[in-house]
């Protein structure tokens, strides 16, 4: 049986958009009037098309039925407790514990640098703060739950007080509920809940919002010859089923976010398909998060031209993602990011 799978894309916006919008030629991606679409690709494992909106009347009644069910996810504006999308993109900015992570280990985990780190986050227009403690790097080893909350637990419990919305990074239920009880909002889990066995019923037990990432393998192995039947639908299966695991649990809140996990078990090809096509994920009903920030792919990309903190790259990719309604983009650089978008929507968006 063919599985049909919805991309929306031909994106307009600003004054544009709501002129489109107005003339019924072209629809609101997430409720927002600023960015819409009249085109929707409908792809198979092995063919693509393009249809615009006004022929979707044209196409058999299958084909009709699939369009007309996502179009209703795509346009749906995604309500999230204390987080608008309506002014997308969301920063969420990176607060990395740990002695050892890719591209900041070792600079935020004595003292005070935590805590500071984060005041300048939110300065420079971060809306969400990524706190973790255990490195997910290519390669990185497990780091006991002991040591992982030793090294986040007084930076957390200093960030709560500032009263800004705050998401923790880590695998492991014992950290998870921990966290929660120092009144994190978001639950960040790089192996989709497939590390520990537990977190599924922590997220349960207290109706905690959360991240399905979506992860190949361990960090461990995870870039040890990834591979894929088809990258783009592969993960958009991933994503639907544990939905469906989590709803069969009875998780019944839609306080989820995807993010597909680039770099996570994915070599070049697979981080430029999923980028390329990320707009496909609006389909499932969900805000879509993004991890762009300083990430191998670029170095891949630019060779000669890259550089440590690999800034161009990740304001490049991060833009291209807005440009499909991107909700959220997990950065390290907030402030460089912030002043791209704001540069980029004020002569796109007007």
């Amino acid at each position: 049986m063919i599985k049909y799978y919805t991309r929306a894309c031909n994106f307009y916006y600003g004054l544009i958009s709501k002129e489109k919008i107005k003339k019924k030629l072209s629809l609101p991606l997430n409720g927002n009037n600023l960015i819409s679409f009249d085109t929707i690709e409908i792809i198979t494992s092995k063919n693509k098309k393009k249809i615009h909106i006004s022929e979707i009347k044209n196409q058999s009644n299958k084909i009709k039925k699939k369009i007309k069910e996502d179009i209703k996810l795509i346009k749906r504006k995604k309500k999230f407790k204390r987080l608008n999308f309506l002014n997308f993109p969301i920063l969420m900015g990176v607060i990395n514990l740990t002695p050892d992570s890719f591209s900041d280990g070792g600079k935020y985990n004595k003292k005070n640098s935590g805590f500071n780190h984060a005041n300048y986050l939110i300065k420079k227009g971060c809306q969400i703060l990524d706190i973790g403690g255990e490195s997910t790097r290519p390669g990185a080893k497990d780091v006991d739950k002991i040591i992982e909350w030793k090294r986040i637990n007084k930076t957390l419990k200093k960030v709560r007080k500032l009263n800004k919305f705050i998401s923790l990074d880590t695998r492991k239920s014992w950290i998870m509920e921990k966290g929660i009880k120092n009144k994190v909002n978001l639950i960040n889990d790089v192996s989709g809940f497939d590390y520990d066995a537990n977190t599924k019923y922590v997220l349960k037990k207290y109706k905690t919002p959360f991240v399905i990432h979506h992860m190949q393998g361990t960090p461990k192995n995870m870039q040890k010859n990834p591979r894929y039947k088809n990258v783009l639908l592969d993960i958009y299966d991933f994503f639907e089923n544990k939905i469906k695991k989590m709803r069969l649990l009875g998780i019944k809140h839609n306080n989820i976010i995807l993010d597909p996990g680039i770099g996570f078990g994915k070599n070049l090809k697979h981080n430029m398909t999923l980028i390329n096509n990320i707009s496909i994920f609006h389909s499932l009903g969900f805000p879509i998060m993004l991890g762009v920030s300083r990430k191998r792919f670029i170095k891949d990309l630019s060779g000669n031209n890259d550089s440590k903190e690999r800034l161009g790259g990740t304001i490049s990719s991060s833009l291209y993602a807005m440009t499909q309604g991107i909700q959220i983009l997990r950065v390290h650089d907030v402030n460089e990011v912030s002043q791209s978008i704001k540069v980029f929507k004020s002569l796109n968006f007007k």
